[in-house]
């Protein structure tokens, strides 16, 4: 993904974050949404699992400040009203339920809403769950953002797991740069709520390793 398609991602799971969400935006892709809220007429709670509740956005350059950081590690500004605080509460808030949604990346996600994001069973790679399982089942809706595919060109949307498991049936939603798609329950298939521009349906279920109920797609912000 280029520049380009990783912020028209990060701006389409933005505007589908309703007003009121208490929003947890996890490491990598997912902290650019952070940048697409708009300002504060729309009323959305960030929470991230180092200890930060509030809004806030990428840190302009030369007012970084390496103790104010998010959960991947990226200096952030704080806007009014935002707040810190231990980690161990933070894990409270995360396991206790008190988060709508949380917007995770993933190796794999199955039709059913199966999440993979931890590990891909290499030997050779270093495994790192950090909070994902706690924010996966604690939240209550989990939201994925990720590429269609890997870098072989393998489907990252299947019907069955085979990385190890981060948390099952948790997936509602899942953003790639070729479109967004809504997991069901018995994992027959996704439905495509978008499909982008000059991609045919026929393209977008060649990558796609389950089948893909076209009914419900739209141009986005229809």
């Amino acid at each position: 993904m280029n520049t380009e398609e990783k912020m028209a991602l990060a701006g389409r799971v933005a505007a589908d974050v309703p007003e009121g969400a208490y929003l947890n935006l996890g490491i990598g892709l997912p902290t650019l949404v952070a940048n697409h809220l708009g300002g504060e007429e729309k009323e959305v709670i960030l929470h991230t699992e180092n200890g930060v509740l509030g809004r806030w956005t990428d840190a302009p350059e030369g007012e970084q400040d390496p103790d104010l950081i998010n959960a991947g590690k990226v200096p952030i500004k704080l806007l009014p009203g935002a707040a810190f605080f231990h980690h161990a509460d933070s894990f409270s808030m995360m396991r206790g339920g008190h988060l709508d949604i949380c917007v995770l990346g993933a190796f794999q996600v199955s039709a059913s809403g199966d999440l993979a994001n931890w590990h891909t069973g290499d030997p050779q790679a270093v495994p790192a769950v950090g909070g994902a399982m706690d924010l996966a089942i604690g939240a209550r809706q989990t939201f994925v953002m990720m590429d269609h595919v890997d870098r072989e060109g393998n489907p990252k949307i299947v019907s069955e797991l085979t990385y190890p498991p981060t948390g099952l049936g948790c997936v509602t939603r899942i953003y790639t740069n070729i479109g967004t798609f809504e997991t069901s329950p018995d994992g027959s298939k996704v439905k495509a709520l978008y499909i982008a521009p000059g991609l045919t349906q026929e393209q977008v279920q060649r990558q796609t390793g389950v089948e893909i109920d076209f009914s419900l797609n739209k141009t986005h912000g229809e």
